[in-house]
């Protein structure tokens, strides 16, 4: 008494979701990898860098934050602790924290935020790409920095 019991539409949907999220994963795995490993300019930024690499291929979630799944300031956060610095789960709070870098700058390790007022953040790996979790259905991945659109600034919390 008082057991849910799943009717066969739930489980077609149960199917629907898992097999989206398979496909996702496998996706986001066979998604070009950076051509040569990312060296970052500190311990830390390495470290950070190297922990948000290893999260590809995980889902998106909304206001995670690891270890299995992740939105964007979630993966920051979660990269960054592992280096041993700790920072907000909020998008806009990350882009107040280290110093500003420009553009032209950019190393890996350094955060990018997209957006006014700023509501999307990624960490930049070289070459005009980052790794990010950008949105429901779409697995944490490497992308063009230009992929989003709006490019709003970027912040060294790093090296």
């Amino acid at each position: 008494a008082g057991r849910l019991s799943l009717q066969p539409e739930d489980d077609a949907l149960t199917a629907v979701v898992r097999a989206a999220e398979e496909t996702a994963r496998v996706t986001a795995a066979a998604a070009p990898a950076p051509a040569a490993p990312v060296v970052a300019g500190s311990a830390a930024a390495q470290r950070a860098v190297d922990t948000a690499m290893a999260q590809r291929g995980d889902p998106y979630v909304w206001a995670a934050a690891g270890p299995d799944a992740f939105d964007c300031s979630g993966l920051v956060q979660y990269a960054y602790a592992a280096a041993g610095v700790r920072l907000p789960h909020s998008s806009r709070m990350q882009s107040t924290m280290g110093a500003p870098v420009s553009r032209a700058d950019l190393r890996p390790g350094d955060l990018v935020f997209f957006y006014s007022p700023v509501s999307h953040v990624g960490i930049y790996i070289g070459n005009g790409q980052m790794v990010h979790a950008s949105t429901y259905g779409q697995p944490v991945k490497v992308a063009s920095v230009d992929s989003m659109g709006g490019y709003h600034s970027a912040r060294r919390l790093a090296g």
